[in-house]
């Protein structure tokens, strides 16, 4: 289980980032809402960041801690340097939602098959809130 929170955090930790250089660089009509929008995003990433690494560590694992170990484990891609339009960003921040949602179902079933569950119960949390951020993005890009 440790291998996959392990995987889980350094999603966070890149999906941290990509969503603050996104709230940085992002371009259109509706900057205003979507820039607010891509803050409040990466604010609770980052919450859920340390949330992880300390339930990592109050069940006696280590956590990955190094830039380098984040992007060696991390499934989530670096965003390319420069400005992006709105619906690139959604279409960006969708992809990586819906796998960080395989990260944390696949941590729950590990959870739940170990018995352990404090980190079943986090990760119901974050399936939750995955999957409402992924329906409300969904409806901001139909067409």
């Amino acid at each position: 289980m440790e291998k996959l929170l392990n995987k889980l955090l350094a999603d966070l930790v890149v999906e941290y980032h990509k969503l603050q250089h996104f709230h940085w660089f992002v371009k259109g009509g509706d900057f205003f809402t979507v820039h607010a929008k891509l803050e409040e995003y990466y604010d609770e990433i980052n919450e859920t960041v340390d949330a992880v690494a300390e339930l990592m560590l109050m069940n006696g694992m280590k956590p990955a801690s190094t830039m380098k170990e984040f992007l060696k484990l991390s499934g989530i891609e670096e965003p390319k340097a420069g400005y992006v339009k709105t619906d690139a960003v959604f279409k960006a921040v969708i992809a990586d939602f819906e796998s960080l949602l395989k990260s944390v179902v696949a941590v729950k079933k590990a959870a739940d098959k170990a018995g352990n569950d404090l980190i079943s119960a986090k990760m119901d949390d974050y399936v939750e809130h995955f999957t409402k951020a992924l329906w409300m993005m969904k409806q901001t890009t139909m067409k």
